[in-house]
């Protein structure tokens, strides 16, 4: 994308402040989830900042914006049912215990924080070094250490927590 001048730089802002909210609302009337209506509306922005030189000219810039928010809606959809059949092609868990200590597992590392959550997956699900953790998460290889002992740590105390609430 080329340089905005002042003025159309001006009028891309005010064009997304004025329909950023009416963008969201359609989008949530359209998904039924706030955040996913927040991003879909995130990326059907990027698009009218990228393509803004031509959008600008157009008679009606919000019907091209709602268009392309649309077949963002249709694009995340088609992706999700296409999720669905393969995993209805791939069968059930072959145990029932299997599914629910992997809810459990995406919930408690749910509820760590953000750095240490993303430490943890980096280093102990996707099998990372810490190198190349440190890299991704641009930070130094240090940091990942504490983050994933810290998130480790964590989880121990959320599932002692989970099983003294059980136990109760």
């Amino acid at each position: 994308m080329t340089d905005l001048a002042d003025g159309d730089d001006a009028a891309l802002a005010a064009f997304c402040d004025a329909h950023h909210a009416r963008l969201v609302g359609l989008l949530f009337l359209r998904v039924g989830d706030r955040y996913l209506a927040e991003e879909l509306a995130q990326d059907a922005l990027v698009r009218l900042v990228e393509r803004w030189e031509r959008v600008r000219h157009l008679d009606a810039p919000w019907p091209w914006l709602v268009k392309v928010a649309m077949n963002l809606s249709r694009s995340r959809w088609r992706r999700r049912d296409a999720e669905r059949r393969a995993l209805a092609r791939l069968g059930p868990p072959d145990r029932v215990e299997e599914l629910d200590s992997s809810l459990a597992v995406l919930d408690l590392i749910g509820r760590l924080p953000p750095r240490q959550a993303t430490a943890v997956v980096l280093r102990h699900y996707a099998l990372l070094s810490v190198s190349e953790t440190a890299e991704i998460m641009r930070c130094r290889p240090g940091t990942v250490k504490a983050l994933s002992a810290q998130g480790r740590g964590r989880l121990r105390e959320l599932v002692v927590e989970e099983v003294d609430d059980v136990g109760r």
